[in-house]
This record gives structure tokens, C-alpha cells and sequence, in this order.
């Protein structure tokens, strides 16, 4: 059972690392990924992802701004913690997560840049995590009230 796990979630990691185009620089390896997947396995230990916060709020900004912030994700668990993506909900929120696996007690930060050009209004986006943790998914929120720029014409 636990083999035909892992083999699925090897699976969705390839996936998952080839299909989306976005940062790709930024994956980790898959032989990164495989130690990471056997350790687990044959310990029955897994890492567990904290975050120091689950939600950033900017406030008020202007519309055009980029505006960026940390979560800094903490690895509570057995195992190396390994990020195999990071996504945000559309692409003005883009994510750049650690490269390199989390040792058990070690925190790395995920920064999140927000591109509010084209966003007036109050905005909350996600980012999705997909890690090789027991839930496989985690998620994090960010928020804005982007004031309109007047300049800009209004589409009907």
C-alpha cells in the first residue's frame, strides 16, 4: 500500500514538474525528491509544515504596485521537508519557494509578489503548495484593496 503511494505521488511530482512552465528553474530534483520519498518510506517519518503566518494582508495599495512578503515555512517533522511546486491562484501572485529541502527544525521563507496592474478592487489570491508532506498540499492566503488608478479607462 504505502509502495503504490509513493509510486502515485512520483507520478503526479513528474507531472506536476514538467507541465507547468512557470519557474521551472526553481524545482527541485528529482533526485532531491526520491531521497526525500524513500527516507519517508522505509522511517514511516514525514516532515510537517508550519507557517509563521497562513495570511498576509497589504492593506491599501495603488493599482499598478508589486507588492511582496515572506511566509516563512518551518519543518516540525521527521523528515526533510521538499517543496515540489509552488503556484499562485492566477499569475499576478507569484511565488518563489526555498530550492533546496528543509531539515527536520529548520525554517526557509517562500517570498509572494503581488502584481495588482489590472486588479482594482479588494483581491485575495492563494498559493499552493505541493510538498512531501502527509496532506501533499498546503496553502497560503494573500490580500489587497487596490485603489484605482485614475488614469486608467474604464471597460464597459
Amino acid at each position: 500500500m504505502k509502495m503504490n503511494l509513493v509510486s502515485c505521488f512520483a507520478l503526479a511530482t513528474l507531472f506536476v514538474v514538467s507541465s507547468c512552465k512557470e519557474n521551472a528553474s526553481a524545482k527541485i530534483t528529482e533526485a532531491d525528491m526520491k531521497a526525500a520519498n524513500e527516507v519517508s518510506v522505509t522511517s514511516g517519518k514525514l516532515p510537517v509544515l508550519k507557517f509563521d503566518k497562513t495570511e498576509h494582508d497589504f492593506g491599501n495599495i495603488n493599482e499598478g504596485d508589486k507588492v511582496s512578503t515572506e511566509f516563512i515555512l518551518t519543518n516540525t517533522g521527521d523528515a526533510d521537508l521538499v517543496i515540489v511546486s509552488a503556484v499562485g491562484s492566477c499569475g499576478c501572485t507569484v511565488p518563489e519557494p526555498p530550492k533546496e529541502p528543509i531539515k527536520p527544525g529548520d525554517s526557509a521563507p517562500i517570498k509572494v509578489t503581488f502584481d495588482s496592474k489590472g486588479k482594482p478592487g479588494q483581491q485575495e489570491k492563494t498559493v499552493t503548495i505541493t510538498t512531501n508532506t502527509a496532506n501533499g498540499k498546503e496553502t497560503c492566503k494573500i490580500k489587497a484593496n487596490v485603489k484605482p488608478n485614475p488614469n486608467t479607462p474604464i471597460k464597459k
